[in-house]
Protein backbone atom coordinates (compact mmCIF):
# COMPACT_ATOMS: atom_id res chain seq x y z
CA UNK A 1 0.00 0.00 0.00
CA UNK A 2 1.17 3.53 -0.79
CA UNK A 3 0.44 5.11 2.57
CA UNK A 4 1.39 8.77 3.01
CA UNK A 5 2.41 11.02 5.89
CA UNK A 6 1.57 14.68 5.15
CA UNK A 7 3.79 17.11 7.09
CA UNK A 8 2.94 20.78 7.71
CA UNK A 9 5.38 23.03 9.61
CA UNK A 10 3.60 25.93 11.28
CA UNK A 11 4.07 28.83 13.67
CA UNK A 12 1.28 31.20 14.75
CA UNK A 13 -1.07 30.30 11.92
CA UNK A 14 -4.47 30.67 13.61
CA UNK A 15 -5.91 32.44 10.55
CA UNK A 16 -5.02 29.62 8.13
CA UNK A 17 -4.37 26.35 9.97
CA UNK A 18 -7.95 25.05 10.11
CA UNK A 19 -8.50 25.49 6.37
CA UNK A 20 -5.27 23.76 5.38
CA UNK A 21 -5.94 20.85 7.77
CA UNK A 22 -9.46 20.33 6.42
CA UNK A 23 -8.20 20.56 2.83
CA UNK A 24 -5.97 17.57 3.61
CA UNK A 25 -8.34 15.53 5.76
CA UNK A 26 -11.11 15.88 3.17
CA UNK A 27 -8.95 14.37 0.41
CA UNK A 28 -10.29 11.29 -1.37
CA UNK A 29 -7.22 9.04 -1.44
CA UNK A 30 -7.69 5.60 -2.96
CA UNK A 31 -4.13 4.25 -2.93
CA UNK A 32 -3.83 3.60 0.79
CA UNK A 33 -4.03 5.44 4.11
CA UNK A 34 -2.67 8.83 5.08
CA UNK A 35 -1.95 10.77 8.23
CA UNK A 36 -1.42 14.49 8.83
CA UNK A 37 1.34 15.77 11.11
CA UNK A 38 1.26 19.40 12.24
CA UNK A 39 4.75 20.37 13.44
CA UNK A 40 4.27 23.46 15.58
CA UNK A 41 7.09 25.83 16.57
CA UNK A 42 5.67 26.87 19.96
CA UNK A 43 2.84 29.01 18.63
CA UNK A 44 1.65 31.75 20.98
CA UNK A 45 -1.70 32.37 19.27
CA UNK A 46 -4.67 29.98 18.99
CA UNK A 47 -2.99 27.58 16.53
CA UNK A 48 -2.41 24.77 19.04
CA UNK A 49 -5.96 25.05 20.41
CA UNK A 50 -7.42 24.85 16.89
CA UNK A 51 -5.34 21.79 16.04
CA UNK A 52 -6.20 20.02 19.29
CA UNK A 53 -9.90 20.65 18.71
CA UNK A 54 -9.65 19.04 15.26
CA UNK A 55 -7.69 16.08 16.66
CA UNK A 56 -10.75 15.17 18.73
CA UNK A 57 -12.73 14.40 15.58
CA UNK A 58 -10.06 12.77 13.39
CA UNK A 59 -7.38 10.37 14.61
CA UNK A 60 -5.37 10.79 11.39
CA UNK A 61 -4.24 14.17 12.73
CA UNK A 62 -1.27 14.53 15.09
CA UNK A 63 0.39 17.57 16.70
CA UNK A 64 4.15 17.54 17.31
CA UNK A 65 6.14 20.27 19.09
CA UNK A 66 9.11 21.79 17.29
CA UNK A 67 11.32 23.53 19.89
CA UNK A 68 13.75 24.79 17.23
CA UNK A 69 10.82 26.58 15.54
CA UNK A 70 12.30 26.71 12.02
CA UNK A 71 10.86 24.82 9.03
CA UNK A 72 13.85 22.51 8.31
CA UNK A 73 13.77 21.24 11.89
CA UNK A 74 10.00 20.78 11.61
CA UNK A 75 10.42 18.68 8.48
CA UNK A 76 13.11 16.50 10.06
CA UNK A 77 10.88 15.94 13.10
CA UNK A 78 7.95 15.07 10.86
CA UNK A 79 10.01 12.64 8.78
CA UNK A 80 11.28 10.93 11.94
CA UNK A 81 7.75 10.66 13.37
CA UNK A 82 6.05 9.66 10.10
CA UNK A 83 4.43 6.20 10.17
CA UNK A 84 4.58 5.76 6.42
CA UNK A 85 7.24 5.46 3.74
CA UNK A 86 5.94 8.30 1.60
CA UNK A 87 6.07 11.85 3.03
CA UNK A 88 4.45 14.94 1.53
CA UNK A 89 5.26 18.50 2.52
CA UNK A 90 2.63 21.22 2.59
CA UNK A 91 2.76 24.74 4.07
CA UNK A 92 0.36 26.31 6.53
CA UNK A 93 -0.47 29.03 3.99
CA UNK A 94 -1.43 26.47 1.35
CA UNK A 95 -4.48 24.38 0.54
CA UNK A 96 -4.55 20.91 -1.01
CA UNK A 97 -6.83 20.92 -4.05
CA UNK A 98 -8.99 17.89 -4.92
CA UNK A 99 -6.83 14.88 -5.77
CA UNK A 100 -3.64 16.56 -4.50
CA UNK A 101 -2.36 13.59 -2.50
CA UNK A 102 -3.36 10.92 -5.00
CA UNK A 103 -2.03 12.78 -8.03
CA UNK A 104 1.23 13.50 -6.19
CA UNK A 105 1.76 9.84 -5.30
CA UNK A 106 0.84 8.57 -8.76
CA UNK A 107 3.37 10.99 -10.21
CA UNK A 108 6.06 9.84 -7.78
CA UNK A 109 5.46 6.20 -8.72
CA UNK A 110 6.07 6.92 -12.41
CA UNK A 111 9.72 5.84 -12.10
CA UNK A 112 11.75 4.24 -9.30
CA UNK A 113 14.42 6.89 -9.86
CA UNK A 114 11.97 9.70 -9.07
CA UNK A 115 12.48 10.61 -5.42
CA UNK A 116 10.34 13.75 -5.32
CA UNK A 117 7.25 14.82 -7.27
CA UNK A 118 5.07 17.90 -7.22
CA UNK A 119 2.96 20.27 -9.24
CA UNK A 120 1.56 23.73 -9.88
CA UNK A 121 0.70 26.31 -7.25
CA UNK A 122 -2.45 28.36 -7.84
CA UNK A 123 -2.78 31.69 -6.07
CA UNK A 124 -5.29 32.81 -3.44
CA UNK A 125 -5.64 36.59 -3.21
CA UNK A 126 -6.52 38.66 -0.17
CA UNK A 127 -6.45 42.11 -1.79
CA UNK A 128 -5.58 43.91 -5.03
CA UNK A 129 -1.88 43.99 -4.18
CA UNK A 130 -1.79 40.22 -3.77
CA UNK A 131 -3.47 39.90 -7.19
CA UNK A 132 -0.71 42.03 -8.69
CA UNK A 133 1.93 39.93 -6.95
CA UNK A 134 0.32 36.70 -8.15
CA UNK A 135 0.22 37.95 -11.74
CA UNK A 136 3.91 38.89 -11.67
CA UNK A 137 4.97 35.62 -10.05
CA UNK A 138 3.10 33.71 -12.74
CA UNK A 139 5.32 35.28 -15.40
CA UNK A 140 8.68 34.00 -16.62
CA UNK A 141 9.81 37.61 -16.72
CA UNK A 142 9.08 37.77 -13.00
CA UNK A 143 10.47 34.47 -11.67
CA UNK A 144 12.23 32.79 -14.60
CA UNK A 145 11.53 29.13 -15.30
CA UNK A 146 10.24 28.24 -11.83
CA UNK A 147 7.79 25.69 -13.24
CA UNK A 148 5.76 25.26 -10.06
CA UNK A 149 4.81 28.94 -10.34
CA UNK A 150 4.60 29.63 -14.08
CA UNK A 151 3.32 26.18 -15.10
CA UNK A 152 4.33 23.91 -17.94
CA UNK A 153 4.10 20.37 -19.27
CA UNK A 154 5.04 17.27 -17.28
CA UNK A 155 8.84 17.30 -17.00
CA UNK A 156 11.86 16.70 -14.82
CA UNK A 157 12.73 19.90 -12.94
CA UNK A 158 15.26 21.25 -10.47
CA UNK A 159 12.77 21.75 -7.61
CA UNK A 160 9.08 21.76 -6.67
CA UNK A 161 7.30 23.62 -3.90
CA UNK A 162 5.14 21.02 -2.12
CA UNK A 163 6.66 17.67 -3.01
CA UNK A 164 6.01 14.07 -2.04
CA UNK A 165 9.17 12.09 -1.26
CA UNK A 166 10.20 8.49 -0.87
CA UNK A 167 11.39 8.38 2.73
CA UNK A 168 14.42 6.35 1.64
CA UNK A 169 15.86 9.39 -0.13
CA UNK A 170 16.62 11.07 3.19
CA UNK A 171 18.83 8.14 4.18
CA UNK A 172 20.70 8.52 0.90
CA UNK A 173 21.16 12.30 0.69
CA UNK A 174 20.46 13.42 4.27
CA UNK A 175 17.53 15.31 5.76
CA UNK A 176 16.73 19.01 5.70
CA UNK A 177 19.69 21.22 6.62
CA UNK A 178 18.79 22.92 9.91
CA UNK A 179 21.44 25.61 9.42
CA UNK A 180 19.20 27.03 6.68
CA UNK A 181 16.38 29.27 7.85
CA UNK A 182 15.46 29.83 4.19
CA UNK A 183 15.93 27.96 0.88
CA UNK A 184 15.97 24.56 2.59
CA UNK A 185 13.86 23.10 -0.22
CA UNK A 186 16.31 24.25 -2.89
CA UNK A 187 19.20 22.76 -0.92
CA UNK A 188 17.48 19.38 -0.58
CA UNK A 189 16.46 19.35 -4.25
CA UNK A 190 20.06 20.08 -5.30
CA UNK A 191 21.33 17.14 -3.22
CA UNK A 192 18.68 14.81 -4.66
CA UNK A 193 19.65 15.64 -8.24
CA UNK A 194 23.37 15.60 -7.46
CA UNK A 195 22.94 12.05 -6.11
CA UNK A 196 21.58 10.97 -9.50
CA UNK A 197 17.86 10.94 -8.69
CA UNK A 198 15.03 12.85 -10.36
CA UNK A 199 12.37 15.40 -9.41
CA UNK A 200 9.21 15.24 -11.50
CA UNK A 201 6.65 17.99 -12.12
CA UNK A 202 3.12 17.65 -13.47
CA UNK A 203 0.42 20.32 -13.85
CA UNK A 204 -2.16 17.73 -12.74
CA UNK A 205 -0.89 18.09 -9.16
CA UNK A 206 -2.50 21.28 -7.81
CA UNK A 207 -2.32 23.19 -4.56
CA UNK A 208 -3.29 26.75 -3.67
CA UNK A 209 -1.27 29.33 -1.79
CA UNK A 210 -2.13 32.59 -0.02
CA UNK A 211 -0.04 35.23 -1.75
CA UNK A 212 1.65 37.90 0.36
CA UNK A 213 -0.47 41.01 0.35
CA UNK A 214 2.01 43.88 0.70
CA UNK A 215 5.02 45.26 -1.14
CA UNK A 216 7.19 45.31 1.99
CA UNK A 217 6.52 41.65 2.82
CA UNK A 218 7.27 40.65 -0.76
CA UNK A 219 10.51 42.65 -0.73
CA UNK A 220 11.64 41.00 2.50
CA UNK A 221 10.69 37.54 1.23
CA UNK A 222 12.69 37.81 -1.99
CA UNK A 223 15.58 39.61 -0.32
CA UNK A 224 15.91 36.59 1.98
CA UNK A 225 15.64 34.17 -0.95
CA UNK A 226 18.54 35.89 -2.70
CA UNK A 227 20.61 36.25 0.46
CA UNK A 228 20.25 32.62 1.51
CA UNK A 229 20.77 31.37 -2.06
CA UNK A 230 24.40 32.46 -1.79
CA UNK A 231 24.74 30.60 1.50
CA UNK A 232 23.41 27.42 -0.12
CA UNK A 233 25.72 27.93 -3.10
CA UNK A 234 28.70 28.34 -0.80
CA UNK A 235 27.78 25.12 0.99
CA UNK A 236 27.73 23.17 -2.27
CA UNK A 237 30.55 25.16 -3.92
CA UNK A 238 28.21 25.55 -6.89
CA UNK A 239 25.49 27.73 -8.39
CA UNK A 240 22.39 25.62 -7.78
CA UNK A 241 20.38 27.15 -10.67
CA UNK A 242 21.23 29.57 -13.48
CA UNK A 243 18.08 31.69 -13.01
CA UNK A 244 19.29 32.83 -9.57
CA UNK A 245 22.08 34.87 -11.21
CA UNK A 246 19.88 37.08 -13.40
CA UNK A 247 18.59 39.42 -10.63
CA UNK A 248 22.15 39.62 -9.27
CA UNK A 249 23.46 40.79 -12.65
CA UNK A 250 20.54 43.23 -12.85
CA UNK A 251 21.37 44.88 -9.52
CA UNK A 252 25.10 44.74 -10.15
CA UNK A 253 24.48 46.46 -13.49
CA UNK A 254 22.48 49.20 -11.77
CA UNK A 255 25.25 49.84 -9.25
CA UNK A 256 28.11 49.61 -11.75
CA UNK A 257 26.24 51.72 -14.31
CA UNK A 258 25.65 54.47 -11.76
CA UNK A 259 29.36 54.53 -10.88
CA UNK A 260 30.48 54.56 -14.52
CA UNK A 261 28.01 57.35 -15.27
CA UNK A 262 29.88 59.49 -12.76
CA UNK A 263 33.32 58.57 -14.12
CA UNK A 264 32.86 58.36 -17.89
CA UNK A 265 31.49 61.30 -19.91
CA UNK A 266 28.16 60.55 -21.62
CA UNK A 267 27.99 57.01 -20.19
CA UNK A 268 24.79 58.09 -18.47
CA UNK A 269 23.06 57.94 -21.87
CA UNK A 270 23.87 54.23 -22.24
CA UNK A 271 22.88 53.65 -18.62
CA UNK A 272 19.56 55.48 -19.06
CA UNK A 273 18.83 53.57 -22.27
CA UNK A 274 19.38 50.27 -20.44
CA UNK A 275 17.01 51.26 -17.64
CA UNK A 276 14.43 52.44 -20.17
CA UNK A 277 14.66 49.09 -22.03
CA UNK A 278 14.10 47.20 -18.78
CA UNK A 279 11.12 49.41 -17.91
CA UNK A 280 9.62 48.77 -21.35
CA UNK A 281 10.08 45.01 -20.98
CA UNK A 282 8.45 45.10 -17.54
CA UNK A 283 5.37 46.88 -18.93
CA UNK A 284 5.14 44.47 -21.86
CA UNK A 285 5.35 41.53 -19.42
CA UNK A 286 2.74 43.15 -17.16
CA UNK A 287 0.43 43.54 -20.15
CA UNK A 288 0.79 39.84 -20.98
CA UNK A 289 -0.20 38.61 -17.49
CA UNK A 290 -2.60 41.29 -16.20
CA UNK A 291 -6.30 40.48 -16.38
CA UNK A 292 -7.10 44.03 -15.32
CA UNK A 293 -5.29 46.31 -17.79
CA UNK A 294 -5.84 49.29 -15.52
CA UNK A 295 -3.24 47.78 -13.16
CA UNK A 296 -0.32 47.43 -15.57
CA UNK A 297 1.75 49.93 -13.58
CA UNK A 298 1.07 48.10 -10.31
CA UNK A 299 2.15 44.74 -11.81
CA UNK A 300 5.25 46.34 -13.31
CA UNK A 301 6.15 47.59 -9.82
CA UNK A 302 5.99 44.00 -8.57
CA UNK A 303 8.54 42.99 -11.23
CA UNK A 304 10.85 45.74 -10.01
CA UNK A 305 10.46 44.59 -6.40
CA UNK A 306 11.04 40.91 -7.26
CA UNK A 307 14.17 41.57 -9.28
CA UNK A 308 15.74 44.26 -7.12
CA UNK A 309 15.06 42.61 -3.75
CA UNK A 310 16.35 39.20 -4.85
CA UNK A 311 19.37 40.71 -6.58
CA UNK A 312 20.15 42.99 -3.64
CA UNK A 313 19.88 40.07 -1.24
CA UNK A 314 22.17 38.01 -3.47
CA UNK A 315 24.72 40.82 -3.60
CA UNK A 316 24.62 41.20 0.18
CA UNK A 317 25.03 37.44 0.49
CA UNK A 318 28.17 37.54 -1.66
CA UNK A 319 29.61 40.25 0.57
CA UNK A 320 28.66 38.51 3.84
CA UNK A 321 29.36 34.86 2.97
CA UNK A 322 32.05 34.90 0.28
CA UNK A 323 34.02 38.07 1.05
CA UNK A 324 33.60 38.65 4.80
CA UNK A 325 33.02 34.94 5.65
CA UNK A 326 30.21 35.88 8.03
CA UNK A 327 27.30 33.77 9.26
CA UNK A 328 23.70 34.65 8.24
CA UNK A 329 22.48 37.83 9.87
CA UNK A 330 19.74 37.79 12.49
CA UNK A 331 17.56 40.00 10.29
CA UNK A 332 17.75 37.47 7.45
CA UNK A 333 16.04 34.90 9.70
CA UNK A 334 12.98 37.03 10.51
CA UNK A 335 9.61 35.77 9.26
CA UNK A 336 8.23 37.72 6.31
CA UNK A 337 4.55 37.01 6.99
Amino acid sequence: MNNVSVIIPCLNEEAYIKDVILSVLNQDYGLGDFELLIIDGNSTDKTIQIVNDLIQSDDRLRLINNPKRIAPAAMNLGIAEAKYELVLRLDAHALAQDGFIQNSVELLLTDDNVMCAGGKIDNIYENKTSEDIGAAMGSKFGVGDATFRVGGEKAYVDTVAFGVFRKSVFKKVGGYDESLDRNEDDDLSFRIIKAGFKILYSPEVRSSYYVRASHSKLFNQYYQYGYWKVYVGKKHKSVTSVRQLIPFFFVSGLVLGAILSLLIPNFWMIYSAGIAAYMLLSFLAANSVSKDKSRLFQVAIIFWILHFSYGWGYLRGIVDFLILQKNPSKKSKELTR
